[in-house]
């Protein structure tokens, strides 16, 4: 049985290195236009240069995203930027928009196209459609059954790609018009506004002015949104039935995001590859991804009985800060080296998260700040100190515990 492809989110070179280390076998980033997520820190021609350089070191493919729902004058601008992408030879293009497809397969004919969640392909017979038409991938409709799913394997060849975890849209796969009413920012060429997570009020036709809460019954309040997808427990399913490649949404959450939810999917995979007979999920994977900022977790539509879709709050749940990467570490001092990301005080009790090793705890006795060798009681964010402490791996995140 072939265990799935691990695709995770890159937002920028950080978050890139960060999901390669953590795991990852495959990344997903944009360019500085054409993606769906144009708020993201996305990549340069050089940036996009040393993510591949990055990631053929390591053996992890990096596909790009032009899958926006494109516009005359996009579609003017694409040929240039497509041949760009085939000269630099990335492993794989995630796209929508047939047009763009027609173009792609002109000016970036060597790179095998992924066909995007944004097509919402929910039947077999568009996957065979689109398997004639040359896609090599299938990124399925988050719509979907398991049962839906396996029914598309059964009669494609092409690679089916399933997202496993994250944002989830009340838009039927995402294809929303509500950012581009109501604050002129188009959702389908990366530019949504969440306003799915704004706060609603109902106000009757004959009474003008008095606007009335949606108040809280058993089905929630925030009529547009939706918890957050969580896959992680039916890993074994997701192998059994054949899909090709898990993906993780969240090219604009944290690094800190990234690290945790790919080290855990990588152990599960890890782990059931070793033994699938006798495979069970262990908590505490399940407890690492409730230790990111995240929505309530359900299983979306792959289990029907689990479709639920709204949760109480918009809000997200975040117990823990992230308050420092390692940058590098010296054993002769036995000194890591500490970008600092939020504050972070002398005596506090912090947890390391290591790239493809055990979480550590240490206990924060002295912080020495790199550029002036003063001994610091607190640090803040933009610091740079060495701290010491047991061997740690670069990229390690140090988090603390708020609530």
């Amino acid at each position: 049985m072939k265990i799935p492809e691990l695709l995770a989110p890159a937002g920028n070179m950080e978050k890139a290195l960060v999901a390669m280390e953590f795991g990852a076998d495959a990344i997903y980033l944009s360019g500085k236009a054409f993606g769906m997520r144009a708020k993201a820190g996305n990549f340069s021609r050089n940036e996009m240069e040393d993510v591949l350089s990055a990631a053929r070191k390591r053996g992890v493919k990096v596909y790009v995203t032009v899958n926006i729902t494109a516009h005359n004058d996009e579609i003017d601008l694409l040929p240039a930027y497509l041949a760009e992408l085939e000269e630099l030879g990335v492993d794989g293009l995630i796209v929508a928009d047939v047009g763009v497809i027609s173009l792609a397969k002109e000016y970036a004919p060597s790179i095998p196209l992924h066909l995007s969640t944004q097509a919402n392909t929910v039947n077999y017979r568009a996957a065979k459609f689109w398997e004639e038409l040359g896609l090599a991938r299938l990124v399925m409709a988050r719509e979907l059954t398991r049962e839906e799913i396996a029914r598309v394997r059964q009669e494609t060849k092409a690679e089916i790609e399933v997202f496993v975890h994250g944002a989830m849209c009340m838009a039927y796969s995402g294809r929303c018009l509500l950012s581009n009413f109501l604050a002129g920012r188009d959702a389908n060429r990366g530019e949504c506004a969440q306003s799915c997570r704004w706060r609603y009020t109902v106000m009757e036709e004959k009474r003008p002015g008095e606007y009335m809460p949606i108040e809280e019954d058993e089905g929630g309040t925030h009529i547009f949104n939706s918890k957050d997808l969580r896959l992680i427990e039916y890993i074994p399913d997701l192998a059994q039935i054949g899909v090709d490649s898990l993906k993780i949404e969240g090219r604009m959450k944290s690094s800190y995001y990234v690290a945790t939810v790919v080290r855990a999917y990588r152990q599960a995979l890890d782990l059931y590859a070793a033994d699938p007979d006798n495979y069970v999920l262990p908590q505490e994977l399940l407890d690492e991804l409730d230790k990111v900022s995240h929505r309530p977790y359900y299983a979306g539509f792959f289990v029907p009985s689990d479709a639920g879709i709204h949760p109480a709050t918009s809000s997200y749940i975040r117990d823990y800060d992230v308050v420092g990467v390692v940058e590098s570490y010296d054993p002769q001092t036995g000194e890591a080296t500490v970008s600092v990301r939020n504050r972070i005080t002398a005596g506090e009790a912090v947890e390391v998260l290591q790239p493809r090793g055990p979480v550590l705890t240490h206990q924060l006795d002295r912080m020495i700040r790199v550029d002036s060798g003063e001994e610091l009681s607190e640090a803040h964010a933009n610091y740079t100190v060495r701290i010491p402490m047991d061997e740690v791996k670069p990229l390690s995140m140090l988090r603390v515990k708020r609530s």
